[in-house]
């Protein structure tokens, strides 16, 4: 007889609601298969119709709702409704945040951001907590977090100066195609030798500047193998929360946000060869810009692209080994990460973890596989997202551990069911997760923290 070990904290009311029927899942059934690559884009690019909580202050996501989906957006799920799962709203008040509460944190925030020179460990305690939807802190507590803003503020000027500066040399070096290229090449040639030539005989163009030329240093040749993962970035981007004004739609400000964020994740391919664009970026992008482009401080945003360049680097380079396929099966690889994750559910709900790995054979890369690669941006609305990235940011050794506890925390909020289900039933549960106390979930997550330690 096996021992199934539950930890005495979860032996609560909290987790022992009846079992109601999941919602729908986010896509139709399939056979579920250990998910590629190529999968991946599948799965970031059909997005949840969100229908939002508004939280953020100024101003709170706008969501576009339509009778029906456009034909040409990809195929998406029902929307999510404002109902809460039984299993959270049963009663329990743990982890709730009260005005009060909130009001001093947001004091005891701006208290920190004001000192010449920023503690860091408590601004990532305060922030750990969750950051209030007000005053624009947000945005300048993430540039902190991430590294971009240095601890003393003294060196913000000159160090956002010369960020800023290095990224617009980016664009005007990435961004151009070879005919801009080629003609700044013939300005120079013909401006060093006093001379206007004009248009070149073939014999006078040189091979790495034809258009037909092959060689490594070709810049038509780079350019051509650079168009599709440009054209793939510019469909991921159109289908970037099509549900938002900020980031869909024909007005100048929504087309001018989706150029920005096609440049940042360009800039991003052509500098790092080995991994270029995997689908499944721009959704990691899509909340740092938004909350950089809704600073209240003007400067801030006229320069939100480059800075959100800088950190979506930054925090890309804890996590780009999950969308790197040569890596999929080594240590840091995402089978390596889901598997941690895996463990870290067998240490604090065996019963649960054997119940799902063993008696009813959900692979936890059916489900785990989009929550870590996309850091959860799929599973829950926009202004819900913004609330668990403040404690995801927060740890100090980078978000991989935190996300495997807030993922640890979401199956065992649902644990009643999942005990309850069979393999079909769980499957539809986990990937399309319901809807649920942020609040609570974090603090749960935090408690797995405290029994890991203690």
């Amino acid at each position: 007889m096996v021992n199934k070990r539950v930890p005495e904290w979860l032996n609560s009311s909290m987790w022992s609601s009846p079992a109601t029927t999941p919602p729908p899942p986010k896509s139709p059934s399939s056979p579920p298969q250990s998910p590629s690559h190529e999968d991946r884009t599948s799965k970031s690019s059909s997005v949840t119709s969100y229908v939002h909580e508004t939280r953020e202050s100024p101003p709170s996501p706008t969501v576009i709702r339509t009778k029906s989906p456009s034909k040409s957006a990809p195929t998406g799920p029902a929307p999510r409704t404002e109902g809460r799962d039984p299993l959270v709203s049963s009663g329990s008040t743990d982890g709730e945040i009260s005005p009060r509460e909130d009001a001093s944190r947001q004091a005891q925030l701006l208290q920190e951001l004001s000192r010449k020179t920023i503690n860091m460990g408590e601004l990532q305690r305060l922030a750990s907590l969750g950051i209030p939807d007000g005053a624009g802190i947000r945005s300048t507590v993430w540039k902190l977090l991430l590294a971009y803003l240095p601890r003393d503020k003294g060196l913000w000027p000159s160090e956002l100066a010369k960020k800023r500066s290095q990224y617009r040399n980016f664009k005007e070096d990435l961004l151009k195609n070879p005919t801009e290229i080629t003609r700044e090449l013939e300005e120079s040639t013909s401006s060093q030798n006093g001379e206007d030539k004009g248009l070149l005989s073939r014999s006078e163009i040189p091979e790495g500047e034809h258009p037909l030329s092959l060689g490594k240093t070709s810049v038509w040749n780079q350019f051509f193998q650079d168009t599709e993962i440009i054209e793939q970035i510019d469909r991921d981007v159109k289908r970037t929360h099509p549900d938002m004004h900020f980031f869909s739609g024909d007005s100048a400000s929504a087309k001018a946000n989706q150029e920005a964020l096609k440049n940042i994740l360009t800039i991003y391919a052509k500098l790092n060869p080995g991994i270029r664009y995997v689908q499944g970026m721009n959704e990691i992008l899509a909340p740092l810009f938004y909350v950089f482009k809704n600073d209240p401080n003007e400067d801030f945003v006229v320069n939100a692209e480059a800075d959100t360049f800088f950190c979506f680097v930054e925090l890309l380079s804890g996590c780009r080994d999950n969308f790197c396929k040569q890596l999929d099966n080594s240590v840091v690889g995402i089978r390596s990460t889901i598997s941690k994750m895996s463990q870290l559910l067998k240490h604090h709900d065996e019963e649960l973890w054997r119940h799902l790995e063993l008696t009813t054979k959900v692979n936890p890369q059916f489900y785990a596989f989009r929550w870590i690669t996309l850091l959860l941006t799929q599973e829950f609305n926009f202004a819900d997202i913004l609330h668990i990235w403040d404690t995801l940011l927060s740890d100090p050794e980078g978000p991989q551990e935190t996300l495997l506890r807030v993922c640890c925390a979401m199956l065992i909020l649902v644990r009643r069911r999942l005990l309850a289900g069979d393999f079909t039933a769980n499957l539809k549960l986990l990937q399309s997760y319901p809807s649920t106390n942020i609040s609570h979930l974090l603090y749960v997550a935090n408690k797995l923290r405290s029994h890991s330690t203690s």
